[in-house]
């Protein structure tokens, strides 16, 4: 039997690549695997970025906000793997990005989304 806290987490990356497709971007990949870490959802945004989008879940406030758990070690991880992902050529694109997603549950069964765009830049 799997681990509930997956199956959660599956569920709120499809949340994400829904909503994100809904607003006119590509989701090209789920759950990337590269040799240095795996990207949550790979995506072309409408302006021809290659996104990395990493989706962190809260189910409570006790842990902090997803951006709090996300370090500049991860960051880096995340880079090497988005740059892992490009140097594959398997889409054209302008340029990259890394985003971080935020899920939260609300009300009725449905979710709270919040963008971090550039944390790469952090």
């Amino acid at each position: 039997m799997s681990d509930p806290r997956h199956e959660l987490g599956r569920r709120a990356e499809s949340a994400v690549a829904t909503w994100l497709s809904s607003s006119g971007w590509r989701v090209l990949d789920r759950r990337w695997r590269g040799t240095r870490g795996e990207l949550d959802l790979v995506c072309l945004d409408p302006g021809g970025v290659l996104v990395g989008v990493e989706v962190k879940l809260r189910s409570t406030g006790r842990a902090g906000s997803g951006a709090e758990s996300v370090d500049r070690r991860r960051v880096a991880r995340l880079r090497a793997t988005l740059s892992a992902y490009a140097a594959g050529g398997n889409v054209a694109h302008c340029d990259t990005r890394l985003d971080l997603v935020s899920v939260a549950p609300a009300d009725g069964g449905r979710w709270r989304l919040r963008r971090l765009t550039g944390i790469d830049a952090w």
